[in-house]
């Protein structure tokens, strides 16, 4: 066995190998897999920028894509010529992270603007519960909170009331509004709003309940935050340090790390050092992070 693993010859064709029989017995799953990273990727773009109320052009969406990914990627492979496999590496690595950039930013920015939504609430449903208490209706209620208040609660609240108008039954309107912005603390809201109009109730008691919930929620969410940080910073630190020490032996003794570049045994180990960061990185991700 040590001699198999010290003999590059041998190492390199049997991973090749094992990379091949992999590869045909999980095609069907690995052109899915491409297909939901790249394209599939593009459509969850646009779908969340619509969510966010952002005017999109599917054409300049994938065409931003496709530079971030490809376009990187091509510069990262001519950067690292003449060493071909060097390039192929990272330049699949930089291609691949171009294609779930785009993603991952704006789903951030679209949790953030649904958490902003949720936040907004407590004020929003605090007015909507003194004017059914005055006795206006939801829909006069509503009219309320947009007139005094400002951003994603009244762009959501806009269009439920312009399709309450055009004649799609409110309960309808306050469905999709749920389906739009999945959170529980706006479940709660159009769940109690919609059996409360069949069935009659005090829906300025049950706005004063659901605001309670959420300013409890969002304690705990507070309390959270101040304790996980700490092992954020342990996780970000961790996967930061082997490329710190990379960058460090090539300044000071470039020749001690030079066959990780020019060996195929030191591409194996690149290879391997890098899926071993992505893995311990998605699972300190998970470890670290507490839904409430």
């Amino acid at each position: 066995m040590g001699f198999l693993i010290s003999n590059e010859y041998i190492l390199i064709p049997l991973f090749g190998l094992a990379v091949f029989i992999f590869s045909y017995l999980m095609s069907d799953r690995i052109i899915h897999f491409l297909h939901d990273k790249s394209l599939g990727s593009r459509e969850e773009v646009l779908r969340l920028m619509d969510l966010m109320f952002v005017e999109t052009d599917q054409r300049k969406v994938t065409i931003g894509m496709l530079l971030i990914s490809f376009g990187l990627g091509s510069l990262v492979f001519l950067a690292t010529w003449p060493n071909i496999v060097v390039g192929l590496i990272f330049g699949s690595v930089v291609t691949a992270l171009g294609w779930t950039l785009p993603k991952f930013i704006v789903t951030s920015m679209w949790e953030k603007r649904c958490t902003r939504f949720t936040d907004q609430m407590v004020d929003g449903l605090t007015i909507m519960s003194n004017g059914v208490k005055a006795g206006l209706s939801i829909t006069q209620s509503m009219e309320r909170v947009c007139s005094n208040m400002s951003g994603p609660i009244v762009q959501e609240f806009n269009l439920v009331l312009n399709k309450q108008r055009l004649g799609m039954p409110l309960e309808q309107a306050l469905s999709e509004l749920g389906d739009r912005i999945p959170r529980q603390d706006l479940q709660m809201f159009v769940t109690g709003v919609n059996i409360l109009k069949e069935t009659g109730g005090n829906l300025a008691e049950t706005f004063t309940t659901i605001v309670t919930v959420i300013r409890e929620r969002q304690k705990i969410e507070k309390k959270i935050s101040a304790m996980t940080p700490q092992g954020v910073m342990q996780a970000v630190i961790i996967t930061l340090v082997p490329f710190i020490l990379l960058g460090v032996f090539l300044v000071v003794d470039p020749s001690y790390v030079e066959p990780l570049f020019t060996k195929p045994l030191g591409w194996f180990a690149l290879f391997l050092m890098l899926s071993l960061q992505v893995i311990g990185g998605v699972i300190m991700k998970k470890v670290v992070t507490i839904k409430v």
